[in-house]
């Protein structure tokens, strides 16, 4: 067994793995704490909508703490469903608090690097995602185009090529999926929210007309990768009116 792994790495077959940065570590880590928390945030709120609805009470539209007031409403003077939502309501208010905190912690380790303070110029890049950017990259150096860096999050899309066939299918879904979400939510937040104009967004605005809003996010979501790899490796903040933005990642 020893000799075939010898004589494997003596033939090159095995891949370089890149060991992460402790800092890296310690910031995924918290991330992913943060993720966990707020998925199990929703899936209770999702049990108490569920357990309402059966009764014919429905909490509609809510956010934040709008949620607790109006489920509290429902089950006011009915002992027998304050029993099931109650101490539901409960963990959702401690888990609540945990993620608060955890958002306090986000906040302080972006003010503290500048590198982060540059990454969120870019318009829909936040705190999170820039610092899950930062940790899952970990070395701007590794890669040698910044357009690879769309590749290695999942962004691009599948191509398949044999003979007379030759079709590009779905994005690979490759690499990280929490980096990849994020992405994904920025490219949201920069085309239907953000209303100040750059040449990223009109970009992605033209692609949306031709081929529908979700292609769209996808395609700026793989281009803030590569944007945010560049600025990274060039030192410099978003550049908000110029098209050299869009050049330089195409």
């Amino acid at each position: 067994m020893r000799l075939a792994s010898r004589v494997i790495m003596q033939c090159g077959w095995y891949k370089e793995v890149r060991v992460k940065d402790l800092d890296s570590h310690a910031i995924k880590a918290l991330l992913v704490s943060r993720a966990l928390l707020v998925k199990i945030k929703r899936d209770l709120e999702n049990q108490m909508r569920g357990l309402l609805k059966n009764l014919g009470l429905v909490i509609g539209r809510a956010k934040m703490n709008v949620f607790a007031v109006r489920a509290a409403e429902l089950i006011e003077d009915r002992p027998e469903l304050a029993a099931a939502v109650g101490p539901l309501l409960k963990a959702r208010e401690a888990i609540e608090q945990q993620i608060a905190d955890f958002d306090r912690k986000v906040m302080r380790l972006a003010r503290d690097d500048a590198q982060v303070r540059r990454f969120m110029t870019t318009p829909g890049v936040g705190a999170i995602a820039t610092l899950c950017f930062l940790a899952t990259i970990d070395d701007p150096t590794r890669f040698k185009r910044s357009r690879s860096v769309g590749a290695y999050v999942g962004l691009t899309t599948r191509r398949y090529a044999s003979g007379e066939i030759d079709w590009t299918g779905r994005i690979s879904k490759c690499g990280d999926a929490m980096l990849r979400s994020y992405l994904y939510e920025a490219a949201n937040v920069l085309l239907t929210r953000v209303a100040k104009w750059s040449a990223l967004k009109a970009w992605g605005i033209r692609l949306a007309k031709r081929g529908g809003l979700r292609k769209a996010k996808v395609a700026v979501a793989r281009k803030l990768a590569v944007i945010l790899h560049r600025m990274w490796v060039d030192g410099t903040e978003f550049k908000w009116s110029s098209k050299e933005v869009v050049a330089q990642s195409a």
